[in-house]
């Protein structure tokens, strides 16, 4: 059984595009409650809500559509991508609702026990305790957690709070969204599958206590929107501007050579994310078409875009800075 051929979509990239998401959210009002630390205003990874002093509660979901074909990794790579938006935050996950839609009598039970189970072994690995769950019967399998977290409210990371000079480190190299679209179409390489697998089944967990500790002003996971999609949202909610070296921009071994064929395997998600995207970007006319779209890849379960001053010991690869400008404009340099 191949699960990708049952979904319109595939992972992150099966997204609301963000040019028609957006509009939609400034329409909802806004809470005026004095504890709500992070609602939905600047586009952030998840809720923030204080408690008391030293206590706030991180809230978050996300759920897609497969991404991977084998039903255990599918579960993981889900569970991964939803844990991530806690970390984001510079939290700590505690537990976990499964939120599942499945045709049983279409798919059979097996395919389910093992998304689930590979859900569960992620959970159990990140120390969260997956507590109970919805589903719902459905053709196009989907599958995520709802997840709820911690975090001290002195040292919340949001991305709406980044500093004028800060470096901007990426800590997952990206194009998660060409692998995969590859693989539905039957032109991926021997072992490009099991490079991007390993990537997006990697927690953010590290990275986010390794941000902490070099006082990094910002944080946001790389998800559907791409890099300069997410970068797009961090900048516009801090007031700044960015540069990123597109060169320096970390790839998943053999995702360029693809980009670079006469046919390249696009998911529509990036599409969309270019089309969005490009009117708040400077291309410097020497920055190669893989590269700038790489840069739009619609990544599922990727690592931190993380603000934080130069030489601090920020995890990940250096692509960028930020500087004064108009808010959520990206020059990108070859």
């Amino acid at each position: 059984m191949q699960l990708t051929a049952l979904s319109h979509g595939a992972g992150c990239a099966c997204k609301i595009p963000p040019g028609a998401l957006h509009p939609l959210l400034q329409e909802l009002p806004r809470s005026s409650d004095p504890a709500l630390l992070v609602g939905h205003e600047s586009a952030d990874d998840a809720a923030v809500y204080r408690v008391s002093g030293d206590v706030a509660i991180v809230t978050t979901v996300d759920f897609f559509t497969p991404i991977v074909d084998d039903p255990y990794d599918f579960g993981r790579v889900a569970a991964t991508n939803a844990l991530s938006d806690v970390y984001a935050m510079g939290g700590r996950p505690l537990t976990a609702l499964n939120l599942l839609a499945y045709s049983l009598e279409e798919l059979g039970d097996e395919p389910l026990r093992q998304i689930l189970r590979g859900g569960a072994d992620v959970a159990k690995a990140a120390g969260v305790a997956v507590v109970g769950g919805h589903s719902i019967d459905d053709r196009e399998p989907k599958y995520g957690m709802a997840v709820t977290g911690t975090v001290h409210p002195d040292r919340l990371l949001r991305n709406s709070t980044a500093r004028v000079g800060d470096s901007l480190y990426l800590t997952k190299p990206v194009g998660g969204g060409v692998a995969t679209t590859a693989a539905k179409r039957g032109v991926a390489p021997d072992g490009l599958v099991e490079r991007t697998v390993a990537v997006m089944t990697t927690l953010n967990r590290d990275a986010s206590e390794a941000a902490l500790a070099a006082d990094a002003s910002a944080a946001t996971d790389v998800t559907g929107f791409g890099l300069l999609g997410h970068l797009h949202e961090m900048t516009l909610a801090s007031g700044l501007a960015a540069e990123i070296d597109a060169g320096a921009v970390p790839a998943i071994e053999g995702v360029l050579d693809l980009l670079r064929d006469d046919e390249p395997p696009i998911a529509g998600g990036s599409r969309r994310n270019r089309e969005w995207v490009e009117p708040h970007v400077d291309w410097d006319p020497d920055v190669a078409e893989e590269l700038r779209w790489l840069l739009c890849d619609a990544m599922t379960s990727g690592g931190l875009l993380i603000a934080a001053r130069p030489g601090s010991g920020a995890p990940g690869v250096e692509i960028g800075r930020l500087r004064v400008g108009e808010p959520g404009r990206i020059a990108v340099r070859s």
